[in-house]
């Protein structure tokens, strides 16, 4: 970047219970660069725990978070979350003005309780899936779905590629293989079973199985999600 470019302002959403993985590819990212300004927003600067168990600040409050954003992005959160009206009018307001609006994981479903994904591809983890239509996104399949000014993907992995697909986006091709080389990003799976394309169904079934709990409030939370966006129930 040239002193004759303004920095970048970018804000991440953290919250108790948020999920760090799907955040920090992301920050790496652009935090390796000059001139960016990273916001981990919230509703106030309180320690808050991610999940599993981390330690976080947030850096800049909603009130304080810059009105226009080059970047809004969001990782997994826990559902009572998708019915915080504080957070989700945040969302709605950041992402109208955003450049580019960005979620991983459960975090696209948030975007999308927000408002967010009306009319676009999108995808998430495999296990909400199905709940992308709840929100009134357009289903795709892909570890990254980019669609105009949203782009979206799975967990883990998708964190820095989204990342290194912004990069190219706002500073080309060059700063983005370099920033790939400077994090080494090159992942070699240690079993190779991190779909469910490639796990197979039983493996597949067990860790559903293990997750249905949790599934079935997400369920709930997309239900009331879906009619409180207006989205018809055939194409919920």
């Amino acid at each position: 970047m040239t002193s004759e470019r303004r920095a970048l302002e970018i804000a991440i959403l953290v919250c108790p219970g948020y999920m760090p993985v799907d955040i920090i590819g992301f920050h790496t990212a652009f935090g390796l660069l000059p001139d960016v300004n990273l916001h981990l927003v919230w509703k106030n600067l309180d320690e808050l725990a991610g999940m599993p168990h981390f330690p976080t600040r947030a850096t800049t409050t909603f009130a304080d978070c810059p009105a226009d954003l080059d970047v809004l992005y969001a990782g997994a959160v826990p559902p009572e979350i998708f019915e915080d009206e504080e957070v989700l009018a945040f969302l709605a307001d950041r992402g109208s003005r955003a450049t580019w609006v960005a979620g991983v994981c459960a975090g696209s479903l948030l975007l999308g309780a927000a408002g967010l994904l009306l009319g676009y591809r999108a995808t998430t983890n495999f296990q909400l899936h199905d709940h992308l239509t709840h929100y009134g996104a357009v289903p795709a399949r892909g570890n990254v779905v980019e669609d105009r000014n949203r782009i979206t993907a799975g967990p883990a992995t998708g964190s820095f590629e989204i990342g290194l697909r912004l990069l190219q986006a706002f500073f080309g091709d060059d700063v983005a293989r370099k920033s790939e080389l400077m994090m080494e990003y090159a992942p070699r799976p240690l079993f190779g079973v991190g779909t469910p394309e490639l796990a197979g169904p039983e493996l597949t079934e067990q860790l559903l199985a293990r997750s249905a709990d949790m599934g079935a409030v997400f369920a709930q939370v997309a239900e009331r999600a879906a009619r409180r966006l207006g989205v018809h129930a055939e194409t919920a």
